[in-house]
């Protein structure tokens, strides 16, 4: 195995070098191009994903990559770093600074280390299943026990409609304290620093989820799809605290 704490002190030079690019090109005119699946893609999602690429195949050559911009790299690897290079690019472009780059590493396809670092707000998570940290100081969600005193997020309401069941989600909408689309890994960032309690994804890729596994499970959280199941190949995602995943997930899929 892999000495975890050499791969969190490599991946937070991978911070480092993307967070250049993307600091550089924030809320200047940019070409925003649409991709397959029409989400937007800028100059500064591809720099800063190339430059963790060249870092990862230096230090790192028998490893494989998955990368939100550019594939995968040896995909039959045992290890394998996941970028998003931006996630919430929509925020970016709009000069919204709740965006940010996640990192995952994968050992056999279990997630074993995930990074998300807010680059404009300087703040930066780093979980492992054991623990998570925020600026090297170690962060917990907080408890709710009851439904009506939690905080929901999630990325879009569009996509619950769209990939999920509409009516139910609106249902748990009705029992929360408040509801607010504060998504993409901002909304998980809230979830494992203690400031809200339930983070819905109706649909997701690999680099969306697989660094936000290991931050929420080490925050004292719990995360699946949106059926209860395991998130790992999953294409949505459900956090929140143990007190209220279960209840969250039966209403969800009532």
């Amino acid at each position: 195995m892999k000495n975890i704490e050499q791969a969190i002190q490599f991946a937070k030079i991978l911070v480092q070098v993307s967070s250049r690019p993307i600091i550089c090109y924030y809320r200047r005119e940019l070409v925003v191009e649409n991709k397959a699946d029409a989400s937007p893609v800028t100059i500064a999602d591809r720099q800063a994903e190339e430059e963790m690429r060249r870092l990862i195949m230096r230090q790192y050559p028998e490893d494989g990559i998955i990368g939100e911009e550019f594939g995968h790299h040896q995909p039959d690897a045992d290890y394998q770093w996941v970028l998003d290079p931006i996630d919430g690019t929509r925020s970016f472009i709009s000069g919204v600074p709740l965006f940010g780059t996640l990192i995952a590493l994968t050992y056999r396809k279990k997630p074993i280390l995930g990074l998300m670092n807010l680059p404009i707000l300087k703040e930066l998570l780093i979980g492992t299943p054991q623990q998570t940290t925020l600026n090297d100081k170690k962060v917990m969600m907080r408890e709710r026990t009851r439904l009506s005193d939690a905080v929901l997020l999630a990325t879009d309401h569009l996509h619950i409609r769209k990939y999920q069941n509409a009516k139910n989600f609106e249902d748990l909408i009705t029992q929360v304290n408040f509801y607010r689309t504060w998504g993409d890994c901002f909304g998980y960032y809230l979830l494992a620093s203690g400031f809200a309690d339930i983070m819905v994804d109706a649909i997701t890729a690999p680099w969306d989820s697989l660094a936000i596994i290991p931050i929420i499970q080490g925050a004292g959280g719990i995360v699946t799809d949106y059926k209860g199941n395991d998130p790992v190949g999953g294409t949505s995602l459900v956090a929140a605290h143990p007190s209220l995943h279960q209840q969250v997930i039966e209403i969800l899929n009532a």
